[in-house]
């Protein structure tokens, strides 16, 4: 398995960090659906600005930067309840052109090691990133346990931002059922 190192995020990196996360969400999108996505937050981007300096200026966030072999390729950001034992995977990304090569499943596995004693984890993606999809289910043992749509709207998204066919899958992967007692 490739040997990835996860960098805390530094300030003087944040803007990059934003723009190469944007990159790889448009192109996920792109990838999907060609030029006539329509699912764009703001300025022709998948992901905004200000979701992405959201998740990182979030209470519990932990944003790292992805590094294999001296070189960045990817980020991650995540939300931890220490006390609740629960973590979140808010936005995990991986350059397009470092696609396929047991990054992304080997920076999780990083995770779960710098993080043993979250019990549950939960993340959400689109219904219509069926590569994210198979990576969460297929690759990290996640399931999905929620499909939020038109007609089962996430309690924490205004329903407006339903449009027909469009919803997120909410994904949740439990780990060390004999840790819960601690």
């Amino acid at each position: 398995m490739v040997k990835v190192d996860l960098i805390p995020l530094r300030i003087e990196d944040r803007e990059q960090f934003i723009l190469d996360n944007q990159e790889a969400f448009k192109y996920g999108a792109m990838e999907e659906f060609g030029s006539r996505n329509e699912d764009f937050e703001e300025d022709g981007e998948i992901i905004s600005r200000n979701t992405i300096i959201a998740s990182i200026e979030g209470e519990k966030a932990r944003t790292f930067r992805i590094v294999v072999d001296g070189r960045v390729v990817g980020g991650v950001i995540l939300s931890i309840d220490e006390k609740k034992r629960q973590g979140e995977l808010e936005i995990l990304f991986i350059s397009p052109k470092e696609h396929s090569k047991g990054i992304g499943q080997a920076t999780w596995m990083k995770i779960e090691n710098m993080f043993p004693d979250i019990n549950v984890w939960e993340t959400m993606t689109p219904y219509f990133e069926t590569r994210n999809i198979h990576f969460y289910v297929n690759k990290l043992g996640f399931h999905i346990v929620e499909f939020f749509n038109k007609k089962h709207i996430d309690p924490n998204m205004p329903d407006d931002d339903y449009r027909e066919g469009d919803g997120m899958f909410r994904f949740q992967k439990i780990i060390g059922w004999h840790n819960w007692n601690k």
